[in-house]
């Protein structure tokens, strides 16, 4: 979930030939799903309609799949608070996080192709990646204490974020790292947050950072184009992903939803938000934007194997291996929190083992709201969130625009549209 500074901060799948149906409520707490399943997930209408209601959210979208279509689309409250427009389907939203999943099926499509391998030296392809240091502490006068790393970075620990690179939202020396020297955080999608140092030796153990912007770069280096090219011509316009990109038009940006952040009492206050749009680089971990209908497709993509509408962007065996553990005996860790106005601290299966994948966390026993063991989930720092469960055939993913990360009334309706899922397909 890669964050934002203050700074930052203020600046279709398949119907089955089903027609839409709409509630008979309010514009703002409108919903659609696809015919024939509404009462199957009258539970999950009612969760989301609530959550609105109680100001727990300004609005909010649920889409879910299984291989043979979409099953449930919901859109509840209003996208634009200033205007009163009401979520839709198209309404568009900034990933954050989620726009790692785009960037880990771009440097798999290269691994298929035999450009990239996964056990190569990262600076085989980006040479700033020879030397990597490492952040020992620092001195009496806060000078930062570093040291050369001993092992080399392999493409394997980007895609794994066991590379040493962190966030420092979730690094308390990172944040020190920061305010010391002035480097800029990854978010202001400027390129001198490339010469952060690692916290560990690559390898060592799992760590959440900015690896995957590191792959965004080799994407890039590799192909020869921009992230916004590549994932246009090889993701996004093959699985009729209009809506999706780095780079926001004037159509598109009348659509965006609305963001707020939780204020102490629990209410939520608007602010303005938008990804840099003239960055010094496409930020791979996190700097795009999609609609929920976009993203679904793409989530169907992975649950077919690699391929939709008779269009596949990556071999079933990919899609298999990025969903293994290849981690190995490390496990991911709870990410604790070194600023609080962004993220809370996040653990999804707190007490359970779990692992990662190509790029994907991956719950090694059931959910507690329905899933598979084996299935992989992450989400954006802006409370989206996703999962795909390969056991039960089923994806489905949820978005909003709120601030802190991991906002527990969010995470309540996620529980409660993963639970009505369930046992609506059952």
């Amino acid at each position: 979930m890669t964050y934002l500074t203050r700074r930052t901060m203020l600046q279709r799948g398949g119907m089955l030939g089903a027609i839409l149906a709409l509630d008979a409520v309010s514009p703002a707490l409108a919903k659609t799903t696809p015919a024939g399943s509404s009462m199957r997930f009258k539970a999950i209408d009612a969760a989301l309609r609530e959550g609105v209601s109680k100001n727990d959210v300004a609005g909010v979208i649920a889409v879910a799949a299984t291989p043979k279509g979409m099953v449930y689309e919901g859109a509840f409250g209003k996208a634009n608070v200033a205007t009163g427009a009401p979520m839709t389907l198209d309404t568009v939203f900034w990933l954050l996080s989620m726009t790692k999943a785009f960037t880990a099926t771009a440097c798999m499509q290269l691994i298929e192709q035999g450009r990239v391998h996964l056990d190569d030296d990262a600076a085989k392809y980006l040479p700033e990646l020879a030397s990597p240091q490492i952040l020992e502490g620092f001195a009496e006068d806060g000078t930062p204490r570093l040291r050369p790393a001993r092992g080399a970075i392999k493409v394997r620990h980007l895609l794994t974020h066991t590379s040493g690179y962190t966030y420092s939202i979730w690094s308390e020396a990172l944040t020190r790292y920061e305010k010391v020297t002035g480097m800029p955080d990854i978010a202001t999608c400027k390129n001198a947050a490339f010469t952060a140092p690692l916290e560990f030796e690559p390898g060592e153990r799992w760590e959440y950072g900015i690896s995957m912007d590191w792959v965004g770069k080799l994407v890039e280096a590799v192909s020869d184009q921009s992230l916004e090219i590549y994932f246009r011509e090889n993701i996004f316009a093959p699985l009729g992903m209009k809506d999706s990109g780095f780079l926001i038009g004037t159509g598109q940006k009348r659509r965006v939803a609305s963001f707020h952040s939780r204020r102490a009492d629990g209410g939520l206050e608007p602010a303005p938000f938008e990804m840099p749009q003239r960055p010094e680089f496409f930020m791979g971990g996190g700097g795009a934007f999609s609609t929920p209908r976009d993203y679904i497709a793409f989530l169907q993509a992975l649950l077919n194997g690699g391929a939709l509408r008779g269009v596949r962007i990556l071999r079933p065996e990919t899609v298999a291996m990025m969903m293994q553990n290849q981690i190995g005996e490390l496990n991911v860790q709870e990410m604790h929190s070194a600023q609080s106005p962004y993220s809370r601290s996040f653990d999804q299966f707190p007490g359970q083992p779990h692992k990662w994948g190509l790029s994907f966390d991956i719950n090694m026993q059931p959910g507690p709201n329905g899933r598979s063991a084996g299935s992989i989930s992450w989400a954006g720092l802006l409370n989206c969130y996703f999962w795909l469960d390969p056991v039960k055939h089923v994806t489905g993913a949820l978005f909003t625009q709120v601030l802190p990360f991991y906002d527990e009334r969010v995470v309540a309706l996620y529980g409660a549209f993963e639970r009505g899922l369930y046992a609506g397909l059952a």
